[in-house]
Formats: C-alpha cells, structure tokens, sequence
C-alpha cells in the first residue's frame, strides 16, 4: 500500500517557494518582516510607530492579511506607507505562494521593508515559512506570560519577539523576567525587545535591529 503524506508533501513544496522567493526578494533589494501574533497585540499600532519613526531612512511598504476587513490597511496607507490588503478566504496563516502574490501587486522597486502583518493567531502563521527573511512574534502585556508555555512553536519559529504595550504592566499580572527566561529556554538566539509603541519606549532599540537586519540582507 501507498502511503501519501500530504501535509509532508505541501511543507516540502512551500518550502522550495519560499526560497525562491527569498531570492527574487534578494535581487530586487527588498527584505521582508513576517509579523505573527494573537488578534490584538498591537501589530498595527507597532507598525504605525515604525513607519512615523523611520519614514526618513527607509521605504516601507506592508501587506495586511486577514481574513476580511481593510481596516489596518487604511490606518498605514494614512501614514504615507505602500500598503495592501490580502483577504485570505478564511484561511488561518499566509504562506509564499499567498505572499508572492501580494508582493506582485506592489511597486518593490520603490520599498526597502515589506512588512507582512500575518493573520492574526498563534498557531497556523508559525508551520508555514512565508518567504520572510526574519519572523517576529509579538506578545502584549495583557495577553500574560504564560504564552510561550501554551504555544511554543511560535516561539521557536521567531527571531525577534517584540513584548508590546508594557506601559499597560502596572495594571496585569505580568512577570517579564519570567516571561523572558520561558522564551529563551525554548529559542536561545531570539532577541527580545520590550517597547511600549504608544509612549516610545524601547523603540529605539527595536527599529536599529530592524535597520541593521536590511543592512546585511540588502547588500
């Protein structure tokens, strides 16, 4: 008897698409940020301090998925950046084929950054490879620290996790330290930035590493 694993055969396939998009991207000296994180962690508000931030040094341009709705779409287009709505059809994750797409309606040759907001849960985003040169996976304050403990895959898959709204720690039972050592048992060399996009702080350092990371992928 023959045995099909389909999931093995897509995975497989997905992954020779997303390197091939890796380098199209390469060529055209665009380097692309998948943002995966639960409905509500602040993606959109973290990308619009971004953009306010660093709309002098680079061109950024950001493809909005979800699975209906142009809502965060406008909120970036307001700020002056390229953006795209994706409405993924009920489907719970991007993959490249779906990424490729979207890139292809975009004017790449005027963007340094594309920003891929991914659908908004943690569990589908992190099994499938987007094409991203880097994953960041953002948890908020409210959403406690006790994430990387029920969803570790997410964690495991990111290079960067981004702790947002830490303006809000005064006010939820959130233990950074713990919630640090949880994600670095899991991933060693994830880099963790804690920032608070509505007041500023820790921006800074987030955007030099963002800054840094299309450095060494553009030249």
């Amino acid at each position: 008897m023959k045995i099909i694993e389909l999931k093995e055969t897509f995975t497989a396939s997905n992954d020779r698409d997303a390197e091939e998009l890796r380098a199209y991207l390469k060529e055209k000296s665009v380097i692309l940020f998948n943002l995966m994180s639960a409905p509500g962690s602040g993606k959109t508000t973290l990308l619009s301090r971004v953009i306010t931030d660093l709309k002098e040094k680079v061109k950024i341009a950001v493809m909005e998925a979800d699975i209906a709705s142009a809502v965060d779409a406008e909120r970036i287009e307001a700020l002056g950046a390229q953006a795209i709505q994706v409405h993924t059809d009920g489907m719970c994750h991007m993959d490249a084929g779906m990424t490729r797409e979207g890139l292809l309606s975009m004017d790449l040759d005027r963007t340094d950054i594309v920003f891929l907001e991914n659908v908004g849960n943690l569990i589908c985003p992190a099994e499938y490879d987007t094409g991203a040169v880097r994953n960041i996976m953002i948890l908020s304050v409210p959403e406690g620290d006790d994430k990387p403990l029920k969803y570790p895959l997410m964690f495991r898959e990111s290079d960067a996790l981004v702790i947002t709204k830490t303006d809000a720690l005064p006010y939820f039972n959130f233990d950074m330290e713990k919630a640090m050592e949880r994600v670095r048992r899991l991933n060693p060399a994830i880099r963790i930035f804690p920032v608070s996009a509505k007041k500023g702080d820790g921006m800074a350092a987030f955007e030099e590493w963002l800054l840094e990371e299309t450095k060494h992928f553009v030249v």
